[in-house]
C-alpha cells in the first residue's frame, strides 16, 4: 500500500503519517505477530475492527474524555491522503497530541503479568492485594498500573509514584481518573453484552491543553476481552484476540524466532473470527457495515 504521505512510523500492527496542518493519518493495517513475531498471513478485516472499535469506543466515551480523532470517513482520509490507496474502514485522521511517555493500563481481573507478579509476591505493581486470591479472579476494585514505554524490549510495570515522578504527579492523578472512569463505563457497556473486559491499555496525550484518549482505544489487540459465560477464578479464559494463533503457534514447536511457520488457512480464518466477533457482540453493530465492508 502507498500512501502520499511522510511515513513517521512503521509498528507491528499500525502505520502513521504526517497529514499536515497538525494532523496525522494512523492506518491499521491486517498485520498480526505473536511472541514479537509479525506472522507472514495478515488477518482479513484485522484492521477494520480494530479501527471500528476505536470509533465506537471513542464516541460513547465523549462524554467522560476528549480525543484525538478528527474522521474515519473514507473521503476524509482520502483528502488527507491525497491518494486512493485502499484505506476504507482502517484509516483515522487524528490530531497530534503532546503524548505522556507512559501507557496506563487499568486491571478488573487478576490476569497476565499482574498474575505472574501476585504469584510470586502477593502485589501487583507494588501494591499488595488480598492473600489467596486465584488466576482470573475480579479484583475488589479495579486497579490503575502503568507501565514505560520501551522503544526496543518489553514495557516495564511502574508505580503511581514512578509515573508521578516521569510525568508530573498532577499529569499522573488526571490520568489515573481519567483511565479509571473509563474503564467502569466500558466495562459496564461490555457486561451488558456477556463480554468480560479483564484489562486494557490506554495512551493519553494533550490537545489544546487536556488529556485525550489517543491511537486505539478498548480493542482487541489493546484489551482482553473474555467471555462471560468461560470465565471462572481459577482458569484462563481464552480471550477475543489472536488466541487460535497462540495457541496453533505453542503446539506447532515453533521455537518463537524468525521466521515464523506459516498459519494453516483454518487458524487465520478463527482468528479473524475472534476478532470480528468481539466487535459485533459489543457494539451490538454489524463489521459488514463499516467503512470498507462488502453487502
Amino acid at each position: 500500500m502507498t500512501v502520499g504521505l511522510r511515513h513517521l512510523h512503521g509498528g507491528k500492527v499500525r502505520d502513521l503519517y504526517d497529514a499536515g496542518d497538525g494532523r496525522l493519518l494512523m492506518v491499521a493495517s491486517d498485520r498480526v505477530s505473536a511472541f514479537d513475531v509479525v506472522m507472514a498471513e495478515p488477518i482479513p478485516d484485522k484492521g477494520r475492527v480494530l479501527t471500528a472499535m476505536t470509533a465506537f469506543w471513542l464516541d460513547r466515551l465523549s462524554q467522560l474524555a476528549p480525543s484525538h480523532l478528527i474522521s474515519v470517513d473514507p473521503q476524509a482520509v482520502v483528502a488527507a491522503a491525497g491518494e486512493q490507496p485502499d484505506l476504507a474502514g482502517r484509516a483515522m485522521l487524528v490530531r497530534r497530541a503532546d503524548m505522556v511517555k507512559l501507557e496506563f493500563i487499568v486491571r478488573g481481573y487478576l490476569a497476565g503479568s499482574a498474575w505472574r507478579e501476585y504469584e510470586q509476591s502477593g502485589t501487583v505493581h507494588g501494591a499488595a492485594l488480598p492473600p489467596g486470591m486465584a488466576e482470573s479472579a475480579q479484583l475488589p476494585e479495579p486497579l490503575f498500573t502503568p507501565s514505560t514505554k520501551a522503544e526496543t524490549g518489553h514495557d516495564e510495570n511502574v508505580s503511581f509514584e514512578e509515573a508521578a515522578r516521569v510525568a508530573g504527579h498532577e499529569v499522573a492523578a488526571a490520568a489515573r481518573d481519567l483511565c479509571l472512569a473509563v474503564y467502569s463505563e466500558a466495562a459496564r457497556v461490555a457486561a451488558a453484552a456477556g463480554i468480560i473486559i479483564a484489562d486494557t491499555k490506554f495512551e493519553l496525550g494533550f490537545i489544546d491543553g487536556r488529556l485525550s484518549l489517543c491511537d486505539e482505544v478498548l480493542t482487541p489487540d489493546s484489551s482482553r476481552f473474555w467471555e462471560e459465560g468461560e470465565w471462572e477464578p481459577g482458569t484462563t479464559p481464552p480471550s477475543f484476540d489472536k488466541e487460535p494463533l497462540r495457541q496453533w503457534l505453542a503446539a506447532s514447536g515453533w521455537d518463537k524466532r524468525p521466521p515464523p511457520p506459516r498459519l494453516p488457512p483454518e487458524v487465520v480464518d478463527a482468528t479473524r473470527r475472534r476478532y470480528v466477533t468481539a466487535y459485533e457482540r459489543i457494539t451490538g453493530l454489524r463489521l459488514a457495515d463499516w467503512f470498507g465492508g462488502t453487502p
